[in-house]
């Protein structure tokens, strides 16, 4: 099978994500299927049918440490919290870029650190806060790239810090911890006091000073801002950190304590705790799709469970010694969590005719996630034949948790208290971004999020073109019903957008009941969602059982990854377009030509104007030589038109170039340039014509102004803007051109050298700076 077929011809981006983020090297589709099911031929069959995919990291690392390669198999981590002295502030850090150099997320909580102004014995005598060294974990994420990924990282916070409400505005700033995720540790207490209207005591005790910090707030103040926050910049996110403790396998164990939450907040951990990821399609369990006797087969889920848990089980125990730290690998072999979880929920539901948030939709997630909990704990009794018990299970804890009680029946009951079990926890939700992406269903137990979309698509010299596009699950019934108009569409099929966000907290509700661990949840709202249905929401989650919960409303002032329209208009200059979007080049633009003099020949640089505007659209540079600095000049310029259209001042883009260093070549010819033309002035009047004209021709056209081709890019610019200003300008000499003839230059530019170096002989290669070149054509064969 090739990935093509697996994936259908025409979904490109999906072979884009498979070949960007899991493919290995040059591995074929099968060989792929053979290293990251490690052999296992039923897990195989599930990833070819689509019915069960492994998390990430396992779809990208499995396998590979027999190539030497230092990665990890689990998806998240939960880092030991910092204790409160530098040297427990300055380990974590160390912590984190060891398990991000391995390929894994992190959370921490911070709430052992001091809050701002307690007293310390050093220089500084009081410290900077808590809150202050979340820059430093943001910081160190930002730092240690992964292939394919950036690192993620979550920090909470309890809500009985001093520094909760520092905590709660540090993403007002844009620019402030932007590589992590940030939530509040809420308890039952704090929302009894936001329902009251009472007061809230924010305390900390330091041990090594014995000092006491307090502060008493209004409680449905602090919950306001919160939400206040939630509605501008979607955080922080919310954990009902009793829910999170009291509902789970390990809930009546004293000696377990959760230590925080990976950066999804899916899966709560202890201290070095880890997880491995895996995720049913549940799309693809649907008797007789679209049908009107459509069903959902249970009979199926309950293999596909069975095997999952195998072969998380397998990935697990061969992961073991693969854990960046010691404390993880100590951590995973006690506790031995896993987290199975689903995707492609509302595909089913529209493959089944049910409409999301229906009392029918939660009655049957209802069914489906007590048939996944219990069949997942049943095979982790199972496996402890093979396995044996986690060395840290204790029975009766496990026997009376309410979760355990709830989620199971007789026959499972019996065998888990004859045999113990292989897993401490068992069940999550996470994102599965990727993975539904990839193969074009909805995550998680997300809604859609449109019925469709707007793409652009950028034709050869950067016009946008938009189109519909319609979400594959529509896509497919409206071919199957012959439905050419999206108002023609059934009701049930509702989104993101048009769910009331009631029925969106009941499903999560449902789905909680069946998960040990959490849920990784987003809910959308649209722009006119107000302040207060804000806090009504989190109200609302609270009381149902929800773990976690953020929300994102739609256009808010942090900008989200899903645009829902993209303004147009007929003036360009008031075209609004979202992040990463490239503005139109107009239709009918004309060019301006400019010969520049650098130090190895002549530099063409193309500037595309609206005369009309006075705007500065495009631009482009071509020369007259060839080789690595004529092809990264090019690049150069591409760069800086994108970045023009991308909406950047192009103030700032020329201060940037201006910045650039000087050019040897620049001043070589220059200071030859000089001296020979000081020689020529000498002896004027006392030499033949034809020998002036001789030492001309050497002379050449002077050096541009400028100390490098980008100063002199930024010279020729800087004199367009004060020429559109009226300003005082140097007149510097330009021809114009058509936008076609530039088309032409930029399609026959690429072919030059390649056309040069197979036409040369390389007879005059010389050594610059390690490489061996040829000053004719431009070849070039480096030394290592």
């Amino acid at each position: 099978m090739h990935v093509s077929e697996w994936l259908g011809e025409n979904n490109k981006l999906g072979i884009d994500i498979w070949n960007r983020k899991y493919r290995y090297n040059d591995e074929d589709f099968e060989t792929w299927l053979d290293r990251v099911s490690g052999g296992n031929e039923e897990i195989k069959r599930l990833i070819k049918e689509k019915k069960f995919l492994f998390g990430g990291r396992i779809l990208a690392n499995r396998g590979l440490q027999k190539y030497g390669r230092k990665i990890t198999l689990s998806n998240c981590y939960v880092i030991t919290p910092p204790e409160d002295n530098i040297e427990g502030i300055f380990n974590c850090a160390k912590k984190l870029a060891r398990t991000y150099s391995y390929g894994g997320g992190c959370g921490i909580d911070i709430s052992k650190l001091a809050p701002r102004g307690a007293k310390i014995n050093n220089a500084a005598r009081e410290t900077t806060g808590a809150v202050s060294f979340m820059d430093l974990y943001s910081l160190v994420t930002e730092l240690i790239g992964q292939q394919g990924r950036r690192g993620a990282l979550m920090i909470s916070i309890d809500c009985t810090h001093p520094d909760l409400e520092e905590f709660i505005k540090i993403k007002s700033d844009l620019n402030k911890i932007t590589k992590a995720n940030i939530s509040i540790r809420i308890n039952n207490d704090f929302m009894k006091a936001v329902k009251e209207n009472k007061d809230w005591e924010l305390t900390y005790t330091r041990k090594e000073t014995g000092q006491v910090i307090r502060k008493t707030v209004k409680a449905r103040e602090l919950f306001h801002l919160m939400c206040k926050m939630n509605w501008d910049y979607a955080e922080p996110g919310i954990l009902n950190w009793d829910r999170i403790t009291k509902w789970n396998l390990l809930s009546e164990d004293e000696n377990f304590a959760y230590a925080g939450v990976n950066p999804c907040a899916e899966e709560p951990l202890p201290a070095g705790g880890s997880c491995l990821l895996g995720s049913i399609n549940l799309s693809e369990l649907i008797n007789n799709p679209f049908a009107s006797n459509s069903s959902f087969d249970y009979i199926t889920l309950r293999e596909v469970v069975t095997q999952a848990v195998i072969g998380l089980n397998e990935v697990l125990h061969e992961g073991l010694p693969l854990h960046p730290l010691q404390e993880q690998r100590d951590s995973v072999n006690n506790w031995r969590q896993i987290g199975l979880g689903i995707f492609g929920w509302h595909d089913a539901l529209i493959k089944l005719g049910i409409r999301y948030g229906s009392e029918e939709s939660l009655e049957l997630a209802d069914k489906i996630g007590f048939e996944i909990a219990n069949t997942a704990i049943y095979t982790s009794a199972t496996l402890t034949d093979k396995y044996g018990i986690y060395p840290m299970y204790n029975a009766k804890a496990v026997l009376n948790s309410p979760y355990f009680i709830a989620n199971t029946n007789e026959d499972t009951k019996k065998i888990v208290e004859e045999k113990g079990l292989a897993n401490s926890q068992l069940l999550t939700i996470a994102p599965t971004g990727s993975l539904g992406t990839m193969l074009g269903v909805s995550t998680g137990i997300e809604p859609i999020y449109n019925i469709s979309y707007t793409r652009k698509t950028e034709s050869l010299f950067g016009k946008d073109k938009y189109y519909k596009v319609y979400t594959h699950i529509v896509e497919q019934y409206m071919s199957i019903n012959n439905i050419t108009e999206e108002e023609d569409l059934p009701s049930f099929i509702n989104t993101a957008m048009t769910l009331n966000y009631k029925e969106r907290i009941e499903m999560q509700s449902v789905w909680q009941k069946h998960i040990d661990a959490s849920i990784s949840s987003t809910i959308n709202v649209p722009n006119d969602f107000t302040v207060q249905e804000v806090e009504d929401l989190y109200m609302l989650a609270w009381e149902k059982g929800l773990k976690g919960v953020t929300i994102f409303r739609d256009n808010c002032a942090r900008v989200g990854i899903l645009t829902n329209d993209i303004k147009t208009s007929d003036n360009s200059e008031s075209m609004e377009l979202p992040r990463g979007f490239i503005e139109d080049v107009p239709e009918g633009l004309v060019y301006r030509k400019y010969k520049l003099r650098n130090g190895c020949g002549n530099l063409y640089f193309f500037v595309g104007v609206d005369e009309v505007d006075k705007k500065i659209y495009d631009v482009f540079t071509n020369t007259n030589a060839v080789g690595g600095c004529t092809i990264n000049t090019q690049a150069n310029s591409r760069l800086l038109s994108a970045a023009i259209r991308g909406g950047i001042p192009i103030e700032y883009l020329i201060e940037q170039l201006e910045k650039s260093g000087s050019c040897a070549s620049y001043q070589k010819l220059r200071g030859i340039q000089t001296g020979m033309t000081k020689v020529r002035n000498m002896i004027l009047n006392e030499v033949p014509k034809e020998t002036i004209d001789k030492i001309d021709e050497i002379i050449g056209v002077p050096v541009s102004e400028g100390k490098s081709c980008p100063s002199s890019i930024a010279i020729v610019l800087k004199n367009i803007l004060k020429e559109f200003k009226e300003e005082e300008y140097e007149d510097i000499p330009y021809n114009i051109i058509s936008k076609e003839e530039v088309i032409k230059v930029k399609a026959e530019s690429a072919k030059v050298q390649e056309l040069k170096i197979d036409e040369c002989q390389h007879k005059n290669m010389r050594m610059t700076e390690g490489c061996v070149i040829c000053p004719d054509c431009g070849y070039s064969k480096c030394s290592d």
